[in-house]
């Protein structure tokens, strides 16, 4: 048992030796992960559409989002493990969130990418992982299975 727990942490930490060999090969540090987070929440909060769904829910919590997004992302990108939340679950139930917001915020978060990320190999990756991440919250918060159905008839 000891030599697969053994072996199992070597995995993880050469997973994340590779994550973090990759992310500096592209520019990326944690500076850029903070840099990342700040300017894209202070675009979303200037938003038509997005800054009020946002606002609404983390009035007066603010400080404590951005450290966790800060957590979020660099978890993703260096496979730190830092990160231990449940998004599905935090986006559940926020009042006037709708899938048609996720192309906004992916449009935005694209926009700040191309003004701060360090190369373009920089954005395509954490355009392709936001991108990832929009689709399941998407699915998992606003798909509906019996919509597929082909018994179902239309309405």
């Amino acid at each position: 048992m000891d030599m697969e727990i053994q072996g199992r942490a070597a995995h993880v930490a050469a997973i994340r030796e590779r994550a973090e060999a990759e992310m500096k090969a592209m520019g990326i540090d944690e500076a850029f992960i903070d840099q990342l987070v700040e300017t894209f929440y202070a675009r979303v909060l200037q938003h038509p559409t997005l800054g009020p769904v946002f606002d609404s829910r983390l009035s007066g919590r603010w400080p404590e989002h951005m450290q966790k997004m800060k957590s979020f992302w660099s978890s993703v990108a260096f496979r730190s493990g830092a990160y231990g939340g449940k998004p599905v679950q935090a986006h559940t139930g926020v009042a006037n969130m709708t899938a048609e917001l996720f192309p906004q915020w992916l449009a935005l978060f694209s926009e700040t990418l191309g003004d701060i990320a360090p190369n373009a190999e920089a954005k395509a990756w954490f355009m392709a992982t936001a991108e990832r991440i929009a689709r399941s919250l998407t699915l998992s918060l606003f798909y509906n299975p019996a919509l597929d159905d082909p018994q179902r008839k239309p309405a």
